[in-house]
């Protein structure tokens, strides 16, 4: 019998060893699955980043080990991902693709794209600003524990105040990068530092107890049940404000004090030509955001002739409207300054604006079931912008759902101004941002089955933006912005988007000046000029990024048009819409490569 023991134990031992190395062999290296490989790809990036994981919430809450931790942002840690990318893409090489049937070629197309792209963007890598007025990490970190970190208990509320303790780490990191790039001559420009400035300032002079990581913390804990102790709760939010007053303030003076110092030195507000290697690296960016081989001077020209075509549209809704003088953008402020076209600038004003937005999307979500076969589960809602980020955050943005079905897609709509919100806009912007534009595109992604996670959560700005873009022309084919002054709107906003692409074209290649852009904008859309100015330093800050709307929404127009002609009857423009949608976000490249094939098994 002891024998048979021992025998027993000594198999059980052995094949504990081979699984333990078998696991550590498909971990380091090259899994004997292309699948394996693919799921341990994400793995091992999304488990050493606490705050992704907290966003997404794939996991269940037994499995939370993550949300007291912030993510490491620190220079070694980014050499290291930039060294796995490489590999990465080494392993991904030595798989056969000629095996794979023609999904599985598919999602190796994505990845190989997704991971060449960036490679090719390593000498680019500092040519950035972490602490900027739209997207920098002084505003994106207190905006993340607002609106991301989930408290439904009092252990989440104590990890949420863990994290606030972490705060100065973070800092330290994220500075470390900029004072490196300040080194480099990767120097910001001297708007960007102004409002970083009166941002992080504005920030550190509120009370602990009137800042947003405390008030929202208390908005969070209020809609815990059973209610927590007042003991306890009381405790909590003690600790809540002396981790903002010792920790968190501390850590936004540190980026006060640097960029204090470096505002004397601030470059001019300029576009990337005049950073070192300042011409290859917005070449690099048009690739990158447009998904496509076009040059600079190609996505000017085409912005140029789009701008042409448009003006003639909105001029003839103009006319219409007994509006002759003066530019396009001068004849569409007077309509959107109107009495009519506003609402009351009153907290009872702006709770209208967020309900109207609601019911739109409300409206054509009920209204579209013949253009989708394949719609979300996640709902939609409307929010408010966080105040204290509303002087330099766009118009508008959209967050997308939890995996886990805790949170739904957020339209987040900026309320600074109610002048920067004509009535006859709003159509087209829920659509972008909702439905069927942003929300269908990336909860549909979310939701897909049968690809693997990567391909849930890659995300392609020309194939989002120009899916959201597309959406807004879609909700007017079918027959939503049927009022003169709704498809002005529509037309405004595509006019806005083709402007971009003269715009940032013409700042980070033909030199022009942050006042020239402002100015040409201003003339061709009639966007108010508060609203101009965040838009012209947003494209100072994010490089080629607006281009890709554009780029994006011609691609799918000629798409589908070319399918039309080819399948005549046979073409269902609901099945195009589930076909574009249920693959995700992919390369243009390979959507048309896509839509082509899809075309060939029709006919």
């Amino acid at each position: 019998m002891k024998r048979f023991l021992r025998w027993s134990f000594g198999v059980l031992l052995v094949v504990i060893v081979l699984g333990v190395g078998i696991a550590w062999h498909q971990w380091n290296y090259k899994p004997w699955s292309i699948n394996v490989f693919y799921q341990r790809t994400f793995l091992q990036y999304a488990i050493n980043d606490p705050q992704m994981l907290s966003s997404m919430r794939i996991l269940p809450a037994w499995m939370d080990w993550y949300s007291d931790d912030l993510t490491d942002v620190s220079l070694a840690r980014d050499e290291a991902l930039r060294s796995k990318l490489g590999k990465d893409l080494a392993t991904l090489r030595s798989y056969d693709r000629e095996a794979l049937d023609d999904d599985g070629k598919l999602s190796y197309d994505v990845l190989e794209y997704f991971l060449a792209i960036q490679q090719e963007g390593n000498p680019y890598r500092f040519h950035g600003y972490p602490a900027n007025q739209l997207f920098g990490f002084q505003n994106g970190l207190p905006t993340f524990m607002a609106t991301q970190h989930q408290v439904a208990s009092v252990g989440d509320a104590e990890d949420y105040n863990t994290r606030l303790g972490k705060f100065g780490t973070y800092f330290a990191q994220q500075m470390e990068g900029v004072e490196l790039r300040v080194e480099k001559g990767i120097v910001p420009p001297a708007f960007v530092v102004a409002k970083v400035l009166a941002e992080a300032r504005g920030f550190v002079a509120a009370k602990p107890e009137d800042n947003i990581l405390y008030t929202s913390l208390v908005e969070k804990l209020d809609k815990i049940e059973p209610v927590i102790d007042p003991g306890k709760r009381g405790r909590i939010l003690a600790d809540t404000r002396q981790r903002i007053e010792t920790v968190v303030y501390p850590a936004m003076q540190t980026l006060i004090d640097y960029y204090a110092r470096l505002q004397p030195d601030a470059r001019p507000d300029n576009g990337v030509w005049d950073l070192p290697q300042g011409a290859e690296y917005y070449a690099w960016e048009v690739r990158q955001h447009t998904s496509t081989a076009m040059t600079p001077d190609e996505v000017h020209a085409l912005g140029l002739a789009e701008v042409a075509r448009i003006e003639a549209e909105m001029d003839a809704i103009l006319q219409s409207e007994g509006l002759v003088e003066g530019s396009i953008g001068e004849r569409v402020d007077r309509i959107a300054t109107r009495p009519d076209q506003l609402y009351p600038d009153t907290d009872e004003g702006r709770a209208r604006i967020l309900a109207d937005y609601q019911a739109m999307i409300d409206e054509i979500d009920a209204g579209i079931g013949d253009l989708f076969g394949v719609r979300p589960k996640a709902g939609v809602v409307v929010e408010r912008v966080p105040v204290f980020r509303e002087k330099t955050a766009p118009g508008a943005y959209y967050n997308t759902p939890a995996f886990d079905g805790s949170r739904p897609g957020v339209f987040y709509a900026n309320l600074r101004s109610v002048k920067e919100i004509p009535k006859f806009g709003m159509r087209t912007l829920a659509y972008h941002e909702g439905i069927p534009g942003h929300h269908f595109q990336k909860a549909l992604q979310q939701e897909a089955t049968g690809v693997p996670f990567f391909r849930k959560v890659l995300g392609f700005t020309a194939f989002a933006e120009g899916w959201a873009l597309y959406a807004e022309r879609l909700a007017w084919e079918a027959g939503y912005q049927d009022e003169p002054l709704d498809n002005l709107g529509r037309l405004q906003a595509e006019m806005f988007r083709a402007v971009r692409l003269v715009v940032d074209t013409g700042m980070h290649h033909k030199r022009w000046t942050r006042e020239e852009a402002i100015a040409y904008m201003r003339e061709k859309t009639g966007m108010p000029e508060t609203d101009v100015v965040a838009e012209i330093e947003r494209y100072l800050v994010m490089p080629g990024q607006a281009l890709a709307y554009k780029v994006g929404m011609n691609t799918l127009l000629r798409l589908r048009e070319e399918a039309k002609a080819e399948l005549g009857e046979k073409f269902d423009l609901k099945a195009f819409h589930d076909l574009v949608l249920t693959g995700g976000d992919l390369p243009l490249t390979l959507l048309e490569r896509r839509v082509d094939d899809w075309v060939a098994a029709q006919r």
